[in-house]
């Protein structure tokens, strides 16, 4: 990683969202902050940790076993057994592995977390876990067996492992053992010391990584979805003056009155203008849609807080204060808050594919468009009947819909007593997370096939007849998706059209805070 890049210190300023996602993305460099009194904290609570194991100190996880296992006493010459023991029966993880940029989030959130310096571990360990992120070592990492408390403990095993050398990882992107990546990039497996598998593995950094990557998506597809509104209104002649401010005034949702403002600015409304749509009340999805896609942006300063929170949090157990000696046994690493903040986001996300497939079927039927053909079929004369436009288009912006509108039962309701009762209340935050980041890329889907449409109904009006913003728009998505004419597959413009978003290239605009 270059030098070049600025630096994110890790330890005493709080770290942001952004800082996060800087660091996943490779944008910035990772370090230990070198304030003296951080790493003299660092210090002594390793030092603490070493003097009550000693002492013959009942310290959990340390010489005690691990979980329901806590009555099981350890003595101090089989202490050093049991952090590599802890990684090991953890490796059970299924399903799918995350990616590079995940897996690097949520080595970032784990070192924010062991950086405060409370958890015990050796500044060794903390500079390892920079290494990884500056490096480009990131764990293979498993996205199925977490229930959120006690923290993401089969999920951070992998980091854990990768770390002592086991398992396998990503090295800049290409699939190997940990062994092998450790050996190009120049570094030794480290033993871990007491307590410090407990320390990587029992917290909530792969929830709350994943919350990261939700709420700026999450950000984006609210200025998004008010874009793809405007445009949905030009292409039916809807009435601009819906989106008046001074009707948003009234019932002065912050995130309500900005989308309100985004979509005004899209149809170049000015107060008091002669209404101008052939009805004198728009249907549902196109005048209510801020008041839908306001209770996102409404929500996201309260997730970012949570969030945010959770991310500079000691969230392991037990808890050292390095100041009086105490060892504190907690519950830390429950992670309700970060639950609450994803079970809340992929609701009111869902409500956006919802929104955008209600007006994806008024943009299809000619009953409801104001003139336009049916299943937006831009074909004339005899041939129309051959074509069936975006008929297909519309079934499977259904389907995504269904789908994320399914996944939107909150996680936290279905906690479950497991591991001998030990863990007889559990968060179930990391399932809410990637429930939440699949409600995401569903109702992305659902957005850019709803964009697309709104541009094939731009082609039969006559771009010329719309809006500039409308007009800008349009141009933008024909770079990658060109006019629906003859009846051909689409799923390859779909990909192109999410893609040049992704990039930033359709020119919807900035998504504020609220």
């Amino acid at each position: 990683m270059s030098e070049k890049l600025p630096v994110i210190r890790v330890g005493t300023v709080p770290l942001k969202i952004e800082d996060v996602l800087a660091l996943a993305h490779g944008r910035a460099r990772a370090a230990l902050d070198s304030s003296p009194e951080l790493l003299a904290r660092i210090e002594q609570s390793n030092e603490v940790l070493n003097k009550k194991l000693s002492a013959g100190f009942t310290i959990y996880g340390v010489s005690t076993g691990f979980g329901d296992s806590c009555t099981n006493k350890v003595s101090p010459e089989l202490a050093l057994q049991m952090p590599h023991n802890l990684l090991r029966y953890h490796g059970c993880g299924t399903g799918r592995i995350f990616a590079p940029l995940q897996a690097t989030a949520i080595t970032a959130v784990r070192l924010a977390a062991l950086g405060r310096g409370y958890s015990g571990a050796r500044r060794v360990l903390l500079q390892r876990l920079c290494d990884f992120i500056n490096l480009g070592i990131a764990p293979q990492i498993p996205e199925e067996g977490s229930v959120g408390a006690s923290g993401d403990l089969t999920p951070l095993s992998y980091l854990a492992a990768a770390i002592i050398g086991e398992r396998e990882v990503f090295f800049r992107g290409e699939p190997m053992t940990a062994a092998q990546a450790l050996a190009k990039a120049g570094l030794e497996p480290l033993a871990l010391g007491p307590k410090e598998s407990l320390a990587l593995m029992n917290g909530t950094s792969v929830m709350t990584a994943l919350g990261c990557f939700v709420f700026d998506k999450a950000k984006r597809l609210a200025r998004l979805s008010a874009a793809i509104t405007a445009l949905a209104s030009d292409a039916m002649r809807g009435e601009p003056a819906h989106f008046d401010d001074r009707i948003f005034a009234l019932k002065p949702h912050p995130g309500q009155r900005m989308v309100a403002r985004w979509i005004a600015e899209g149809l170049d409304f000015v107060p008091g203008q002669t209404p101008q749509a052939v009805r004198v009340q728009d249907r549902y999805s196109i005048r209510c849609a801020p008041h839908v896609i306001g209770v996102l942006v409404d929500a996201l300063p309260a997730a970012r807080k949570t969030l945010e929170i959770e991310i500079n949090s000691v969230n392991d157990n037990p808890i050292i204060d390095p100041e009086t000696g105490d060892i504190l046994h907690s519950g830390n690493f429950y992670g309700g808050h970060v639950c609450f903040a994803m079970d809340g986001l992929k609701n009111a996300v869902a409500n956006l594919a919802d929104l955008h497939d209600r007006q994806l079927a008024l943009l299809c039927n000619e009953c409801f468009s104001n003139g336009l053909p049916a299943n937006l079929v831009a074909v004339k004369g005899p041939e129309f009947a051959v074509h069936q436009g975006y008929k297909a288009m519309q079934i499977t912006a259904s389907a995504l819909t269904a789908e994320a509108l399914k996944l939107t039962m909150p996680a936290s309701v279905f906690s479950r007593s497991t591991e001998c009762h030990n863990q007889d209340k559990v968060s179930m935050g990391t399932i809410a997370a990637r429930d939440a980041v699949r409600v995401l890329e569903l109702t992305e889907r659902v957005a850019i096939i709803t964009l697309m449409a709104c541009c094939q109904a731009i082609d039969i009006r006559g771009p010329e007849t719309c809006r500039p913003r409308t007009r800008q728009i349009h141009a933008a998505v024909r770079e990658v998706s060109p006019l629906l004419l003859s009846d051909r597959r689409l799923d390859l413009d779909i990909v192109k059209v999410l893609e040049a978003w992704n990039a930033g290239a359709l020119g919807v605009g900035e998504a504020g805070e609220p």
